[in-house]
């Protein structure tokens, strides 16, 4: 600013006609000066007005990028959450169905099971350990030990009776839906524990209020397996229901 009054200064001699030589070349050298300046001080500007375009620009694209994502943010964080509530809800089903499998009744025995000599550390004493486990109602367990020779003894002869025990454990805490599917799976492990079966899938249908089933069940008991066991209970439910519907 004091070098601008100058040469303002310098200008008014020189146009009153007083300036000398030297004053005049002092003054051409502070105005070339002060031209250099303003050229710097302009090339400054501009590059100031390019670097904050250039800012506004990225900040507006990451503005847009992060409107873009905000809702798949918050649909990941809904499902997450209701991962979260399922995985929750399955522990919990998990935690009952095991207290209402500890806490089973002894069930009404079926037939007799025939009698086996187990071998020691073979699949005669697996099952064996299971329906005394079984027995002594500690239904869980057994559930998972006739599960465990199943898996082991898919094509053992005792695999079928196995597969009924099972039945009978989900029988017997009232889960009738699953009994049944669990005694029909009996046909497809043997032929030894089908009639018995059929006689649970019939209270099965019956307890599910689906009596016409459940009759036709137990006639098939009687024409196809008579003189059983299974088919003398089958004939006594046909009896006993029919007198209650009357």
């Amino acid at each position: 600013m004091n070098r601008a009054l100058g040469v303002v200064a310098v200008m008014a001699v020189i146009a009153t006609g007083c300036a000398s030589r030297g004053t005049v070349k002092r003054l051409a050298s502070e105005v070339s000066q002060l031209r250099s300046d303003l050229t710097d001080t302009r090339a400054a500007q501009e590059a100031a007005g390019r670097e904050i375009g250039r800012t506004q620009s990225e900040l507006e694209a990451l503005d847009a990028r992060t409107r873009e994502l905000g809702p798949r943010v918050r649909a990941t964080a809904e499902e997450v959450a209701r991962l979260a509530e399922q995985v929750r809800a399955a522990g919990e089903a998990i935690r009952r169905t095991r207290a209402a499998l500890d806490a089973l009744p002894a069930p009404a025995a079926p037939a007799a099971e025939p009698a086996r000599a187990p071998r020691v550390g073979g699949p005669a004493q697996a099952y064996a350990a299971a329906l005394a486990t079984f027995r002594a109602r500690e239904h869980g367990q057994a559930v998972i030990d006739f599960l465990d020779f199943i898996a082991k003894y898919p094509k053992h002869a005792l695999a079928g009776n196995a597969q009924y025990w099972i039945g009978e454990a989900y029988y017997v805490q009232r889960d009738y839906r699953q009994a049944l599917l669990e005694f029909q799976k009996v046909f497809e492990l043997g032929a030894g524990k089908i009639p018995d079966a059929l006689v649970k899938i019939g209270l099965c249908y019956w307890s599910l209020r689906d009596p016409k089933r459940a009759r036709q069940t137990w006639q098939k008991v009687v024409r196809e397996y008579p003189g059983t066991e299974a088919a003398r209970i089958a004939r006594v439910q046909l009896r006993t229901r029919a007198a209650r519907t009357r």
